[in-house]
């Protein structure tokens, strides 16, 4: 009898070591929210309802500027249009004996690579400058050719180009073939130039298509540009397009089937969505009164009227188990940069310390049988 009392000792002892030390998956929603109510906060705490989600849609955006910019398509000139910089090549002919421009023995005069101006002209002997930028090269053609009438009456005007900067585009990357694309005609769009440039790598994760022009930047996401036929931009010269990928992402942890950085699959990503991009709640750890999403606001926009976050570091804090707890998840947007936390259920411990329990006392069935065997 004493044997038993000692090996039951033994087995108390290394179940309370064991019970101080008991392995944890995530943290409970009570131990991340206490501190909010500590006398010093520095974090505050929002239980997110239906009516509170639409209110936190006006609070200060975080991790990016909230919303892609982008430019409706417009119609242009279907021929080309010359402009500076492009490279202009004449050809004049003139049959006419003692004519200005030609000889007997040659009755053509050619002029190649004459560059437009910044000011939009070329120089053309005997009838000076010629202002040529906005038209297109057959209103080019005529315009140089009733310049020259009044001198060379019988000439004949022949007119090519060759697109200088203002006339091309540059596709920078993210496709098969990036490089500079002169434009065919004032009507090439952002998909007509993806397309001569291969089309967006296959291997790009959630495509964006980004424009520079002159000083302005624009964005959008690949698979909106090509659902919509009136966001097909017409291009501009000295337009330059890159298609690289959406870095947007959030961080997810705790109780739920995957603990990743997880990337934007779309513009904008609510609470429940963010939470089945996790993989789901685990059914046996987490707590679904407890989804926590962590968000840090700058200073600037700290309010302190009720219209915005009061503390720069907020918790936002979810009940999946009931009506309005989910339509408030489906309607607030996770911000790039979050944390959602899927915290672990209290019964969880509880069920731990059953079950170390429970172990120890086939432990100590087993100790008492081999005890008994001895004796």
């Amino acid at each position: 009898m004493g044997q038993r009392a000692r090996l039951l000792c033994a087995m108390l002892c290394v179940f309370t070591v064991a019970a101080c030390a008991i392995p944890r998956g995530a943290a409970l929603q009570r131990e991340i929210t206490r501190e909010a109510d500590a006398e010093n906060a520095t974090v505050e705490v929002v239980f997110v309802t239906r009516e509170k989600a639409n209110a936190i849609k006006t609070w200060p955006v975080t991790g990016w500027h909230g919303h892609y910019h982008w430019i409706g398509a417009s119609h242009g000139h279907d021929s080309k249009v010359i402009r500076a910089g492009d490279l202009v090549n004449l050809i004049i002919w003139d049959s006419q004996p003692n004519s200005l421009l030609t000889n007997e023995a040659e009755k053509a005069v050619r002029m190649e690579g004459l560059q437009v101006s910044a000011g939009g002209a070329i120089f053309v002997p005997y009838i000076d400058s010629v202002k040529i930028s906005g038209l297109t090269p057959d209103q080019a053609r005529r315009r140089i050719q009733t310049r020259l009438e009044p001198v060379v009456p019988s000439a004949q005007v022949q007119l090519s180009t060759q697109a200088g900067f203002g006339n091309s585009v540059d596709l920078v990357s993210g496709v098969s073939k990036p490089g500079s694309f002169p434009m065919p005609n004032q009507n090439f769009t952002v998909l007509g130039l993806i397309a001569q440039g291969g089309g967006i790598n296959s291997n790009l994760r959630n495509p964006l298509v980004r424009l520079i022009r002159g000083s302005n930047t624009y964005e959008i996401r690949s698979d909106v540009l090509f659902a919509n036929a009136n966001k097909n931009t017409r291009l501009y010269g000295g337009d330059k397009v890159v298609v690289t990928e959406d870095q947007r992402n959030f961080t997810g942890i705790g109780a739920s089937g995957k603990e990743d950085i997880i990337y934007f699959p779309k513009e904008k990503v609510t609470a429940l969505e963010a939470v089945s991009l996790m993989g789901g709640l685990l059914d046996s750890r987490a707590d679904p009164k407890g989804v926590l999403i962590l968000r840090e606001y700058d200073a600037k926009g700290l309010r302190f009227d009720g219209t915005g976050p009061s503390k720069s570091q907020v918790i936002f804090a979810f009940d999946l188990t009931s009506a309005d707890g989910l339509f408030a998840a489906r309607n607030f947007h996770v911000n790039p940069g979050d944390t959602v936390l899927a915290t672990e259920a209290p019964a969880v411990k509880t069920q731990t310390i059953l079950r170390l329990f429970g172990a120890a006392l086939g432990l100590g069935a087993q100790a008492n049988s081999l005890a008994n065997a001895v004796n």
